[in-house]
């Protein structure tokens, strides 16, 4: 039977569940996920895990925090003033979009609400799962193995037809 190697482009089914076994993500909200192995386009260790599976294999893993979201790091809890929010109602456990400077150029970043006083507002910019492990159960659903560089796919040379994107064939 095939199993999933580098490069491959695989269709999966997944929960990401927290270690109380609440869910934070789920492929039955957002459908199959389809991704290219090699890509950076998951988390390593969620990469890892689906290389040698095989279709309608299912196998659970735990990511440790270091490997998922990242250690929280306290230098990214900071205090704001509430000058430029007045008006607006702000509570703890609120996510707000903070305008933030970096190199020379104005980013939206989200920053979860852990405090508010009257003057000001203790943010928190780690990302929410960040310090925690978390675990997949993961189900393969199918493997395409990727064409070789211009074959089958409208692409090369000698080609007449259109490219088909995404492919896995070098095609743009």
């Amino acid at each position: 039977m095939q199993q999933v190697s580098e490069n491959d482009s695989v269709t999966i089914l997944y929960d990401g569940l927290l270690p109380t076994g609440e869910k934070f993500d789920s492929s039955q909200d957002t459908g199959p996920l389809q991704f290219q192995l090699g890509t950076g386009s998951v988390l390593p260790a969620f990469e890892q895990a689906v290389l040698g599976m095989t279709p309608q294999e299912t196998k659970s893993i735990i990511v440790a925090a270091k490997d998922a979201y990242g250690l929280k790091n306290e230098d990214l809890i900071i205090t704001v003033s509430r000058q430029g929010f007045s008006g607006q109602t702000i509570a703890p456990g609120m996510i707000l979009g903070m305008n933030m400077e970096k190199d020379g150029q104005q980013h939206k970043i989200p920053a979860t609400v852990l405090s508010v006083d009257d003057e000001t507002l203790t943010v928190d910019f780690n990302h929410p799962l960040a310090g925690q492990d978390i675990s997949y159960q993961i189900t393969l659903l199918s493997i395409d193995t990727p064409v070789a560089e211009g074959a089958g796919c409208g692409c090369g040379p000698n080609s007449t037809g259109g490219c088909t994107p995404n492919r896995g064939c070098g095609c743009a």
